[in-house]
């Protein structure tokens, strides 16, 4: 498995062709939105591609395609993924920042993962279980990373309450604590990558990554279901932690 910038553009073949789309039928004991569900993970080519290609999870591709227009997984560059599991995105990092050692003549990159459950060993990356909101998570970091990251990454998700705009609120809380963790632990000119969902709730994260990073971009990468509220934010070029950062009454 590649999950080089080449792999970003592979998986293609059959283009043209005519393909099936399983249906499936509502068994005893499911309800009809798992059914729907199900019918959508089948059909679906991302799902198709990761299984082919060896990642984890139809996420991957996502890092992937943000990879592509952004270029911060650069070789030799130290990552950290926040909520790694199940690790397609550790897949991912440790490709492209040459965690292995893979590509000759170029440096060699450092891939950490963390999360509340162990995860699976990717080859290449380091998978800790570690709530990222505890006292000194910060110091931790740094210690396995041997130094400040380059890239901080979060694909975390806060758990479903079934109500859009409770959930929508959760999720920048739970992003803008990442990015306060991101500010303790990057080294200047570093890029922070996360997913929000969109919903009105987001200017003050806008505010606190546009204070902090050089430029901030707010993407929704082809990967990521047209029917979903997701997007991501990509902040690029740390500016180092700036007077203010988590105040809320800071503005631009």
């Amino acid at each position: 498995m590649s999950a080089g910038k080449g792999g970003a553009g592979g998986g293609g073949s059959g283009r043209g062709a005519r393909e099936l789309k399983v249906k499936v039928k509502t068994a005893r004991g499911r309800k009809l939105s798992s059914t729907r569900w199900l019918e959508r993970q089948l059909n679906d080519p991302y799902v198709r591609r990761a299984r082919a290609e060896g990642y984890r999870g139809r996420a991957a591709y996502k890092l992937i395609e943000l990879d592509d227009k952004y270029g911060f997984l650069t070789p030799g560059a130290r990552v950290l993924d926040l909520g790694c599991a199940p690790g397609g995105w550790l897949q991912v990092a440790v490709a492209r920042v040459n965690a292995l050692g893979s590509q000759t003549g170029k440096p060699r990159g450092r891939v950490i993962g963390i999360d509340l459950q162990p995860v699976d060993p990717v080859p290449g990356a380091e998978a800790h279980v570690l709530d990222f909101l505890s006292e000194g998570a910060d110091d931790r970091v740094r210690e396995w990373l041997d130094g400040p990251a380059d890239v901080v990454m979060s694909d975390m998700a806060a758990a479903s309450s079934g109500h859009r705009q409770t959930d929508h609120l959760r999720i920048v809380a739970l992003c803008e604590a990442a990015a306060q963790l991101a500010f303790d632990v990057l080294e200047d000119g570093g890029a922070f990558v996360a997913k929000v969902l969109a919903g009105g709730a987001e200017s003050g994260l806008q505010t606190l990554l546009k204070q902090n990073f050089e430029k901030v971009a707010n993407v929704k990468p082809p990967a990521s279901r047209a029917d979903s509220a997701e997007k991501y934010v990509v902040a690029l070029g740390f500016r180092g932690r700036r007077d203010g950062a988590g105040n809320d009454e800071t503005q631009t």
